[in-house]
Parts: structure tokens; sequence; C-alpha cells
């Protein structure tokens, strides 16, 4: 199948509305940037006013922008989840007829599961492939579907394991499911580039894909019911479901599935509301058309200095908007069962990932520019870009909000920011505080009574009490572990501006514990700044010192923090409490038991020297 790169400066969005296309999407979006905007609006009003007095100097005007920027974050996050919690609980109908309780359809056209890999650990990685697969075999619809191993594998023991593990899948699952198996030799352009090659050598045979991840598990219900939608709407290009994550065994993992269950659908559930057929593309368990993806999602190299340049990193936003600007509807279904993937054991395993994905998403300020495309693709990846821009963001309003009672200081007077801004204004400044931790909590809290008001969820997290415990201890860690991302976020976008590429490493999937030393060298420069900061403060006022103490916190204990979340042993002290349970923890599918087992079984990469990636 051709599949020729597609230039971003020539392109136009094709007029009229998209045949699945939700009704009313004119007023989901006004209501959702209305509201988030007359909030910033009110806020921003609050904050001038505090700030006029004597008028106002250079940093106050710095301290006004910036603030008003943070503030639109928020609010617009607040308003996009709540009309996410309002849909909820109305029940509404499954979008493009995915019912999950309906009879299962029967697809009539081929349809290939892809799954690339690069550098996993085979036993892991063909254990779960095989759980989906045996799972798409026992819905009787597995002659419709097709599956590659795509490998861009380079360490040569691994290689040999690869092959060796496919050949077992292979022979176990026999003539019931047609594999493939193929490692390319030139691994340019990473995952894009392996799924670029595939479409063109092989993709004319089959009309859908659905890209798995080397942590991706889906039910074979799923993927006949997403095969089928597919194939009864014309104008539909992707489908996107939400994937839960699953199987965490430390604090941080288990924390992280938590509130991705807790929270993750009133997030998904909003922006699937007002995102319409215009929905994003998180890069997996996601269905597409193979037509539309050749068609348009050939992506060009970026022009202009390493790390901007190049081949796209999160070539995943940039597909759907492509193919949107090609005249394609994209949805996200995200109450459709059955999709799974695992998530990073420790906080350091996620911020490796971090780095990266930051790099990816900064490099989106070259695609903004292109022709043609849909404004709703130009806001999916300013949020990309926004989500790193607004660490330093939050340092330098933190740093000015402290500097200004500084530079106010009167001889003899003592340090007090908390007395500064409550002379300016106590009653504005005491409403904005609060207006803005309102909105950055709330979702948390929209996110829980979504989940006790479902009888099947709030049993499945252990009770609506014991949902109220996790809550506020993922709250308390996220609390302290946001100063440790804070500055690993600052980093990366001061490395990534002076054109220090990420690289392309594998990803730990089980095991997040890291010796002491390697603790030390990793996090010894979060515990500096911490201790740094402590004596600044204290060397000025011990009130500042008391007002910095939450971020101090966070540096300085920045070592013993990661080292209990990395901990499975915090973890499981956690799940025999019920605290941090989520439903498929306590009653998991049979697709992650099945999964489970596998790994646990002998495999013939057993003996090979490296099974960790990347060790």
């Amino acid at each position: 199948m051709d599949m020729p790169v597609r230039p971003l400066h020539a392109g136009r969005v094709p007029p009229g509305r998209l045949p699945t296309t939700p009704p009313g999407m004119a007023w989901r979006r006004a209501a959702v940037i209305g509201v988030a905007a007359v909030l910033t609006l009110v806020a921003t009003y609050q904050i001038w006013w505090l700030l006029r007095a004597g008028g106002t100097s250079v940093a106050e005007g710095l301290l006004l922008v910036i603030f008003v920027a943070l503030f639109a974050w928020i609010v617009q996050s607040f308003v996009s989840t709540l009309a996410g919690f309002l849909v909820m609980l109305q029940r509404r109908p499954a979008r493009l007829g995915l019912d999950p309780r309906a009879p299962l359809p029967t697809p009539r056209q081929r349809t290939a599961l892809l799954m690339p890999t690069y550098n996993e650990d085979p036993a892991r990685l063909m254990s779960g492939l095989q759980a989906s697969c045996e799972s798409l075999i026992a819905t009787g619809r597995a002659d419709q579907f097709d599956v590659f191993v795509l490998s861009d594998t380079r360490k040569p023991e691994l290689q040999a394991a690869e092959e060796a593990e496919f050949a077992l899948l292979r022979e176990r699952l026999g003539d019931r499911l047609r594999l493939w198996y193929r490692r390319r030799e030139d691994n340019r352009e990473r995952k894009a580039g392996n799924i670029a090659d595939w479409v063109r050598r092989w993709g004319g045979a089959w009309p859908k894909f659905l890209i798995l991840d080397a942590d991706s598990l889906m039910t074979g219900q799923t993927l006949v019911r997403l095969a089928d939608a597919m194939e009864r709407h014309d104008d539909v290009a992707l489908i996107q479901t939400l994937p839960v994550i699953v199987n965490g065994h430390s604090l941080f993992a288990r924390m992280q599935q938590f509130s991705g269950r807790v929270y993750g659908p009133v997030i998904a559930y909003g922006v699937a509301w007002w995102h319409g057929a215009e929905s994003n593309y998180w890069g997996h368990n996601a269905m597409i058309r193979t037509r539309a993806f050749a068609a348009h999602c050939g992506l060009p190299k970026l022009e202009g200095p390493t790390p901007f340049g190049g081949h796209v990193l999160s070539h995943d936003f940039v597909e759907a908007a492509m193919m949107r600007r090609g005249g394609w509807a994209l949805h996200m279904v995200p109450g459709l069962p059955g999709s799974y993937e695992e998530g990073p054991p420790s906080l350091t395993d996620m911020l490796v990932r971090d780095r990266r994905w930051c790099q990816g998403n900064l490099q989106h300020g070259g695609v903004l520019p292109a022709r043609g495309l849909h404004w709703v693709s130009r806001w999916h990846m300013l949020i990309g870009i926004g989500h790193y821009l607004t660490a330093p963001l939050w340092a330098m309003l933190m740093l000015i909000g402290l500097a200004l009672p500084l530079l106010a200081l009167e001889p003899g007077q003592g340090y007090s920011a908390g007395r500064y801004w409550m002379q300016q204004d106590a009653d504005r400044f005491l409403w904005v505080f609060a207006l803005t931790m309102s909105m950055l909590l709330a979702p948390k809290l929209f996110g829980y009574l979504a989940t006790v008001l479902d009888r099947d969820m709030r049993r499945g997290c252990g009770g609506a009490l014991r949902a109220a415990a996790g809550v506020l201890l993922e709250t308390v860690l996220a609390a302290l572990m946001a100063p440790v991302t804070m500055y690993v976020q600052c980093r990366g976008v001061a490395e990534v501006l002076a054109g220090k590429d990420s690289g392309w490493d594998s990803q730990r999937r089980d095991d997040g514990t890291q010796p002491l030393s390697s603790l030390v060298r990793t996090y010894g420069g979060t515990t500096f700044l911490g201790l740094l900061a402590l004596v600044a403060s204290l060397s000025i006022s011990p009130g500042l010192a008391a007002w910095m103490s939450p971020v101090i916190l966070g540096l300085l204990c920045s070592i013993p923090i990661v080292m209990l979340t990395s901990s499975p042993a915090a973890g499981q002290w956690l799940k025999r409490r019920r605290i941090f349970s989520t439903p498929e923890e306590l009653d998991p599918p049979d697709v992650l038991v099945r999964a489970s087992e596998l790994r646990a079984e002998p495999h013939p990469s057993s003996a090979q020297p490296s099974r960790r990636p990347g060790g």
C-alpha cells in the first residue's frame, strides 16, 4: 500500500459536518471554553485588584501573566471534568453503538493486530500477547484477525530470545490464529517508522489494524466490537479506547492504577463529550482504518535543529491531526471495557518516560502552524505542550510570589509572605486561593463521587471509606512528589531547549526498585536543592521556611519518598488492607489472569543473560 509523505504546509479541513459527529458540538465546545474563559477573567480581575495599589511593577505584571496562564489551564481541566462527571451520571448510550452488553457481532473484514517491540523482555511480551490472542480465539471470530510482531530490537541476545518465544507462541496457538514475525534491519523513525513499514509492505491486505504496546492487554470481545464498529461507520478512521492501568505491585504503581481508575473515566468522558469526532490518539489500544492512515500519516521530517527537528517523536497526536485534516472522524469511546495497559513501577521510571514525551510534545510547536488542521487538533497539541511548560511556570509563579514580599520588606520588619498578601486585600486573596485549590482538587472529587455512585466500582475500590482513604493518600503522596516532578520537568524543558536529545530506551515493566547508590545519583541534586532552599529561607525568616515547607519537604525527602513508593512490600501492605484497590485487582478479568499464568511458566528465553530490558 502506498503511504506518501504528507507535507505540513499543504492541506485543508474538508468543509461540512462528518456523519458520526455527535449533535450539538458547537454549544458543547462553547460551554466548556466559555465557562473556562469567564472563570479565568473573574480570577484575573481579583488578582489585578490585589496588585494594582501603587501601580503595577514589572514583577507584578509578570506574576499576573503567569497566573492567568496557569489558572486558564486549571479551569479548563475543571470544566471538562465536570462535563464528564455529568455525562457519567446520565448513563448515555455508548458512541458508535459500542455497547458491551449487546450480542457479539461478526466482523466481515480482516483486521491486523500489530505488536511493535523494541528491546523488551520477550517472555513477558509474548505471554501478554498470547493471553489476548486466546481471548480473541474464544470469541469464535479469530478467523478475521491476523497478528504481527514487529521487532525493532537491536540486542542480539534479545533477538534470539524473541524468535524462540515467538516460535513457542505459534506452537501453542497452532492453526487457531495466524501469526507473523518481522524484524527490521533499519529501525529509522522508531515506532512510527515500524508501523509505516508494515503499512507500506502489507497494509493493503488488512482494512483495519490495532496497535498493542508491549504492556497492552485486550479482550477478544473488545477487539471484535471495535472491528465491527469501524466497518459500520464509513467516515471513522480511529476509535480510541480508555486503557485501564493494571498489574501494579509497587506502591507507586498501585497508586497510579487507582488514580487512573477513579479519576480517569471522568476526564475521558469529559474530553470525549466536547472533542466529538475530533478526538485524540494515544498510540495504542485503538482501532485504525488502514486506508486513512496510509493516505495521511506519512509524516515528514521537521525542520530545525535537534531536538525540534528530525523525525516526529510523539507521532500519535500528529497522526490524529493529519487524519482529521484528511476528512476522517476520530472518536474516543471511554465506556468500552476490556482495554488494559501497565504503568511504570516507580517515579523514576515515570520521569524517564516523561522526559521522552517532553521532547516529543515540545516538538509539536513545529507542527502547530501546519495548514488545514482542525482547531481542536491544534488544541490537543497546545495541551500537550502546555503540560510541560506548566512546570517552569509554577516554579516562576512561586518564586515571584515569594520575592514580592521580600522586595516590599521595610527595615526591622520580619518577612511574612502571608501577611504581605493578606494586607493587600484579605478577602480577595483568600477567595482566589480557595477558588484555585478547588479547581485543582475538584477532578479528584468528581472521580470519587462517580466511583461511589457506581455499585460495582464502589465495591471494586474497597467501599466508599477505603476509596476515600485512597484518594486522600494519593493526594498527599502526589503533593510530596510534585516538587521532584516539577524540578525534573523544568530540567527536561531546559535540556530540550538546549538541544539535548532524549534517546530511545526501553522501559522497565515490573521492578521499579533501585539501590541506594543509584537513588543518590538520581535524586542527590533535588535533595541538595531542598537543603539549599531550607537554609536560604531560614536565613531570611522562619516564616518563609514555613511558607515553602511543602516544596522543601518534597525535595529534601525525595530519596526516601522514591524508595518507599517504589517498594513492592509497601504496595502489598496496602493491598492487604484494600487501599488503592481497583475492580480489576480484586476480581481480575480472564485475560489478566491468563497473562499472569503464562508469565510465571518457564520460557525458552529464561536462560538469556539479560532478562531486564535495557539492563
